[in-house]
């Protein structure tokens, strides 16, 4: 199988400025003329004392994780931002990963993902997540501890929401009763969805079982992990292989202050081929310096994985 490739758009302050997003569209463009399947966005909507909070990361362009990034970290909103990528593209898909959904109010989100999804035809990939930083959500007046439950009940709305108009819904968090909501998503069930994880605990899973098209783990999941997911695919009548599965190339940083070489971050690809993943992301600024060469690092990227797979 041949490979498919995201390019992360986020988290790339050592390429470009957290204000000129102009870059990222033409990034995007480039990665779709190389033949790159996805562009992906993450974001957060403000950081808090608690991003740094385990020390911050030694080399900037390695990626961010709960605890070690600067508050200074640049997040542009990544729904606008993939609106601009869509409107200058005509095939790459556009991953929204890590939409911290319990932040919105369900009927406000669904309003721009499904108008996202209708723009691009289609092509947009959604990863509702609750993420972790405590600071954020305080910020935001919203409860951390019932984030996941806050969550749980948005797909729900959202599965409603997306095949037909009126919607009622009672719930803990969320109530409301015949709303219309028109117009819906490109898809009868909505936008394609993405879930992940550090660990695939129970209600990940069930998330993935009744709304899932993509597993995108954080890290690699372990053997027993995807024997769980695969059962219980299977006992609601789904079948596993259709689950979209989302890998990643890890750099190797030499030292705190130079990019990582290209090869060794490839070559993970064939084994993680033969576990059943197809899809995976890599960040440029980790392999690269200069903002001009992202289109050249993308066709590499494309030849050298297939070089690896033939």
């Amino acid at each position: 199988m041949t490979p498919r490739f995201v390019l992360v758009l986020s988290e790339n302050w050592t390429l470009t400025t957290g204000r000129d997003l102009p870059v990222l569209v033409r990034w995007a463009r480039e990665a779709e003329d190389a033949g790159f399947d996805a562009v992906m966005v993450s974001e957060h909507i403000v950081l808090g004392p608690d991003a740094g909070a385990k020390g911050v990361m030694g080399n900037p362009r390695d990626y961010a994780y709960p605890g070690n990034q600067d508050p200074f970290t640049p997040w542009p909103g990544s729904l606008m931002l993939l609106g601009a990528i869509a409107s200058a593209t005509t095939r790459i898909r556009l991953a929204a990963a890590a939409v911290l959904a319990p932040l919105r109010h369900p009927l406000a989100l669904a309003r721009d993902i499904g108008t996202l999804d209708l723009l691009s035809e289609g092509r947009l990939v959604v990863q509702p997540t609750v993420s972790w930083s405590r600071d954020e959500y305080a910020a935001m007046g919203v409860p951390f501890e019932k984030r996941g439950a806050i969550l749980d009940e948005q797909l729900e709305i959202w599965d409603l929401l997306w095949r037909g108009s009126p919607v009622s819904y009672s719930g803990t968090h969320f109530s409301f009763e015949d709303v219309y909501f028109e117009p819906r998503a490109y898809r009868p069930d909505g936008p394609r969805m993405w879930f992940g994880g550090q660990h695939l605990h129970d209600r990940l899973l069930d998330r993935l079982v009744k709304y899932g098209h993509g597993f995108h783990p954080l890290g690699r999941p372990t053997p027993d992990e995807v024997d769980r997911l695969k059962t219980a695919m299977s006992a609601a009548g789904r079948d596993a292989a259709d689950l979209e599965m989302i890998g990643g190339c890890r750099p190797v940083f030499p030292d705190d202050d130079s990019v990582s070489p290209l090869e060794p971050a490839l070559e993970s690809i064939p084994a993680q081929l033969e576990q059943g993943f197809t899809t995976f992301c890599i960040k440029p600024s980790q392999f690269t310096d200069d903002p001009d060469a992202v289109g050249a690092f993308c066709r590499e990227v494309v030849n050298r994985a297939a070089a690896l797979t033939s």
